[in-house]
């Protein structure tokens, strides 16, 4: 009991702060919808004082006289007329003001939120699902700030509450002592409902989450899923995550469902108190009875405040939850800082150099270290090495989508930490082995927004031997490739992607084994093409094939994280056992595999 009081009054206390940022961030919207909101308020208990002036100087007097003056009437119509329009201001002014400042408090921490996400290293979202990064960006920022509906009208209604027990205590002090005997039982009620509601809202929060981690997970893998005949597992592990979360927020929702009614009955209970109280006395003479229907209406208002505030905190849990979660990613450390030095002004290709480059992924054993080599302008430089040899890692560090642990990579003799932001992109291009395909135009994947001519695009499509089975397409560039490019092969989205980076022209352009789903025949013409289109291009290759290795104008044969070897591919295989065994395997193993078929057909 002990340890839910303790959340309940950290999740409140953490609650009010989350509210303070968002005041603190936007003032004036702030103020305009809590001076809606104490306009409503205050006209609110104003109806309740036109209403016992209207019983004391018109009903009751109807009732004794047998008429009624037309100058009282017009006046009382004209005072419920103008309490409600004015009331109607206020209510504009404090929903526009708290919808304003909700969404405009979403939309700031979203793009704070994007913002951190382009910034952070590419180590940092290995670590992270990107479902979880979906949620952070989504949910957990409309919960944050979910609160701030109701806060205006809370605070309004606080002032609300003030302005009615006065005028209570102004009109009867014993009917109001009365009246307010609620109050103790309406704000235990109200304890009682957070004290339930706290940790079942807060524990739907985090299950949110966790369901869209598994959707995004089943979508991501739904080739692996349908091939591998996953589909009810996959729709098993969703059913549990999502009948969990529907429990809970069942659970939740039963919670309230039993006391809303006791919140509305309450003050309604203290309405008959109140009245039996004041028939009584105005029987005895104590009082009038516009003073009783005051009093009685009064209560009513009077309860409403505390079940405002009662919604404000009900907020309170979820909204702390996806704070945390979102400062959690707007406080991670990391980030890839830049320099500001440029890149000198060329045509040719560039010069690089890797000096003693280590790196280790998280909890991991170095993947890389003390690596050291370097290809002059316009050289072709294969890496060659087993499985887990750190090619991969090299590229990704090379076109800086990781920064080393130790060592550094040079461009022209710059560090390429050293650049400013996109100096290194205009010079470098990367083509990694899985080539990823937005849900456009064969001209916008290529282009991606660029304003790229179409002969220049069309160039680098015949560069990459794609522009054949791209013009036989139903509508050439305007093509749409659907989804991750679902219409094409493999290998032609592989060339889709080449021609993306060579329509740049790079002065580095590095290939991941970006080649490996095209047949040998059109890997050999693009590399030809490659070498012939821009031959002043420096191109690193990371390759198995022997007839990509021997385009190559020196191999750097990797293993272990290290540089085992430099030369000629003529050379190593010569002088290099384990260097003649990996590539000879490789090519053993195709050519077992084209017989096998062969023999098959």
């Amino acid at each position: 009991m002990e340890e839910k009081e303790t959340f309940r009054a950290s999740t409140t206390r953490e609650g009010f702060a989350v509210l303070g940022v968002a005041i603190r961030r936007e003032p004036l919207i702030f103020a305009l919808s809590t001076l809606g909101s104490v306009l409503f308020a205050v006209l609110t208990v104003a109806d309740a004082w036109v209403l016992g002036w209207a019983t004391d100087h018109v009903v009751i007097p109807a009732f004794t006289d047998g008429e009624i003056g037309i100058g009282l009437l017009w006046a009382v119509v004209g005072l419920f007329t103008g309490v409600a329009l004015l009331r109607a201001v206020g209510i504009v002014a404090r929903r526009l003001g708290a919808g304003l400042m909700q969404y405009r408090m979403q939309a700031h921490t979203r793009r704070a939120v994007t913002r951190q996400y382009l910034a952070l290293p590419l180590s940092w979202h290995q670590r992270h699902p990107t479902g979880q990064l979906l949620s952070n960006a989504y949910s957990d920022v409309e919960a944050a700030w979910g609160p701030i509906a109701p806060l205006p009208m809370a605070l309004g209604t606080v002032v609300m509450m003030v302005i009615a027990v006065v005028q209570m205590l102004l009109a009867d002090v014993v009917m109001a002592g009365v009246g307010l005997l609620v109050f103790p039982a309406v704000v235990g009620a109200n304890l009682v409902y957070q004290r339930l509601s706290s940790p079942l809202m807060t524990k739907a929060q985090g299950l949110r989450a966790e369901l869209s981690e598994i959707a995004h997970e089943s979508f991501d893998g739904a080739t692996v899923v349908k091939t591998l005949g996953r589909e009810a597992e996959e729709t098993e592990r969703f059913r549990l995550k999502a009948h969990e979360l529907r429990d809970v927020v069942t659970r939740a929702g039963r919670v309230r469902a039993v006391f809303d009614p006791v919140l509305a009955a309450l003050p309604n209970l203290g309405v008959l108190v109140v009245l039996a109280v004041g028939v009584s006395r105005v029987l005895s003479g104590a009082t009038d009875a516009g003073d009783v229907v005051t009093v009685a209406y009064l209560l009513t208002i009077v309860a409403f405040p505390i079940r405002a505030i009662g919604w404000l905190l009900g907020e309170f849990p979820r909204s702390v939850v996806g704070f945390r979660r979102t400062r959690a990613v707007l406080r991670a450390t990391g980030s890839m800082p830049y320099g500001d030095r440029e890149l000198p002004a060329s045509t040719r290709g560039a010069h690089l150099e890797v000096e003693g480059v280590g790196y280790a992924y998280e909890d991991a054993e170095p993947v890389l270290g003390e690596v050291t080599f370097d290809v002059e302008p316009g050289r072709t430089v294969a890496v060659v090495g087993p499985t887990a040899s750190g090619k991969s890692t090299l590229t990704s560090l090379l076109a800086r989508l990781l920064d080393p642990d130790r060592g550094r990579v040079l461009l022209d003799g710059t560090d390429v930490r050293e650049l400013r932001r996109g100096a290194l992109a205009g010079a470098l291009a990367l083509v990694p082995q899985t080539a990823f395909m937005f849900d456009d135009t064969v001209r916008g994947n290529i282009t991606l927004g660029a304003d790229v001519p179409d002969d220049e695009v069309w160039a680098a499509l015949r560069t990459a031997q794609a522009d054949g089975f791209v013009a036989a397409l139903p509508h050439g560039l305007d093509t749409q490739l659907g989804e991750r490019g679902t219409s094409l092969s493999g290998g032609q989205r592989q060339r889709v992607s080449l021609a993306r980076a060579l329509v740049r022209r790079p002065r580095l352009l590095v290939l991941d084994d970006a080649t490996s789903a095209v047949d040998p025949e059109v890997e050999a013409r693009i590399l030809a093409s490659l070498r012939d289109a821009g031959a002043e291009t420096t191109l690193v290759v990371v390759a198995y094939r022997k007839a990509t290795i021997g385009l190559a104008d020196e191999v750097v044969h990797l293993d272990g994280g290290r540089v085992v070897d430099r030369g000629t591919h003529a050379e190593l295989l010569r002088r290099n056992p384990d260097y003649a065994r990996l590539v000879n395997a490789y090519e053993d193993d195709v050519d077992g595999a084209e017989r096998h078929v062969e023999e098959r057909a």
